[in-house]
């Protein structure tokens, strides 16, 4: 099971020490942020004073169910995954964020809070806003505010086609899946991630992800060893995979902008 870093209710979450001023701006930048990248110069600069840059260590919660989200975090490396957890303990994964998006839309939409816990699953960076500086620009209509409008509908489209994949589609399929949806977020082709972990996500059996891993092994679309997985063929492993990957990404390629925007 993923192992979170707990959070009491209205905790605010501490995040390990940032790096020197000068190797921040070196090797970070809020524009590598997809949604950040988008903005105009002068929406962007305007911004710029009110971004805080955080760490995101692995099994790091961004948020927990029910937490009023006091901040948007726009994420520049690694994976945060947004899943649910029983009653009984089992959980499911409905989607990934990585620097295509942010955290927090319920801090934007009015909402404060949301029954699903936000994860980071791979490590990486983000930039950190305060909700109430954000609710401040909405007030005068600013690019940031479609951007976000965008965005969340994006990802209201992976929730939708997670949810259709896991009814109709094969434990291989769906992991295809998520291993194409991880690849887009990462900057290699290998996957710090033990088959338990995956299983927990996509709510299946460990089993089943072992063989359906297997599979995938010994057409040598991929290679596993002790929590470590590497793409070793790209192209076929789209060929494997089902639609729903593709739906995801076209939405979110049609929605939002590669280029930024001056």
């Amino acid at each position: 099971m993923l192992k979170a870093h707990s959070l009491q209710p209205n905790q605010e979450m501490r995040f390990p020490p940032m790096w020197g001023e000068h190797a921040i701006s070196a090797l970070h930048t809020p524009r590598q942020n997809r949604l950040l990248a988008a903005l105009p110069e002068e929406d962007y600069e305007r911004l710029l004073p009110e971004l805080e840059f955080v760490t995101l260590p692995q099994g790091l919660s961004v948020h927990g169910a029910g937490v009023r989200e006091k901040y948007l975090y726009f994420v520049t490396e690694g994976i945060v995954s947004r899943f649910y957890i029983m009653k009984n303990g089992a959980l499911a994964e409905s989607a990934l964020t990585g620097r295509e998006g942010v955290i927090g839309i319920a801090a934007f939409l009015g909402g404060e809070s949301t029954p699903s816990q936000a994860v980071v699953l791979s490590t990486g960076h983000a930039y950190r806003l305060r909700a109430d500086l954000l609710n401040s620009e909405f007030k005068h209509g600013c690019p940031l505010q479609q951007m976000l409008l965008l965005y969340t509908q994006a990802l209201i489209t992976q929730v939708a086609q997670t949810a259709v994949c896991n009814r109709h589609h094969s434990v291989e399929q769906q992991l295809c899946r998520w291993l194409l949806l991880c690849l887009d977020r990462l900057t290699s082709n290998r996957l710090d991630m033990t088959q338990e972990l995956i299983a927990n996500m996509l709510g299946v059996r460990r089993e089943g992800v072992t063989e359906a891993a297997g599979r995938l092994q010994a057409a040598g679309v991929i290679q596993y060893c002790r929590g470590h997985i590497t793409v070793l063929d790209r192209p076929k492993l789209e060929q494997r995979v089902c639609e729903c990957y593709a739906v995801v990404r076209k939405e979110m390629d049609r929605l939002l902008p590669d280029e930024i925007t001056n």
